[in-house]
């Protein structure tokens, strides 16, 4: 199994080790003060990004959210200039890229690259669930799997958050539409600049 830093592990580590002390999300301190010591080395040391072989797509680069930064937005209708320059440090016999960060699984085309988001499986957009993408044979496949809400928000809750009531709305009782959420990303992939 191979993980990938993403933006929260990141500020997690940040916030637990004193070097921050706000990340912008009012969850995270709490969060943060869960982690074991091991826990902590573990997310400090996440590669980013990585590539690997995969059979029927050569080498596949995987980040959370573009090549060279694990915060900037891209999304499924992301201009093209956007994406020239978020595929312009990839070596030439990179042709697959699967990133995430918007929480929205998508399959789309650009520059002669495939773009795979699989989505998120536990604060996803668009529809409920726990979304993934199989890379298999030369095909993406994006599936969705259905699980016990009531019993995953009970055990949120009982983790003890003052936050978590109102972060399980958010995110498990509410899914926000893709619409909402691409409203609400858009301009961070610089569409507002063009």
């Amino acid at each position: 199994m191979v993980l990938i830093r993403g933006n929260a592990d990141r500020e997690l580590v940040s916030l637990a080790r004193g070097e921050v002390d706000d990340v912008g999300d009012p969850i995270a301190p709490w969060a943060a003060a869960q982690l074991r010591p091991d826990q902590l080395d573990l997310l400090a040391t996440l590669p980013y990004p990585v590539t690997l072989s995969v059979e029927g797509f050569g080498p596949v680069m995987f980040c959370h959210a573009v090549p060279d930064d694990d915060e900037q937005v891209v999304l499924v209708d992301t201009r093209l200039p956007r994406w020239a320059e978020v595929l312009a440090g990839l070596p030439d016999d990179v042709t697959t890229l699967v990133c995430g960060h918007t929480h929205m699984p998508f399959v789309r085309l650009a520059h002669r690259r495939l773009i795979v988001n699989p989505g998120s499986v536990g604060m996803p957009y668009g529809r409920a669930g726990a979304h993934w993408a199989l890379l298999a044979d030369g095909a993406v496949t994006l599936g969705r799997t259905m699980f016990d809400v009531a019993a995953v928000r009970a055990e949120i809750v009982a983790a003890g958050s003052p936050l978590a009531p109102a972060w399980v709305e958010e995110y498990l009782d509410e899914v926000a539409s893709d619409a909402e959420a691409i409203e609400v990303f858009g301009p961070r992939d610089g569409r507002s600049s063009s």
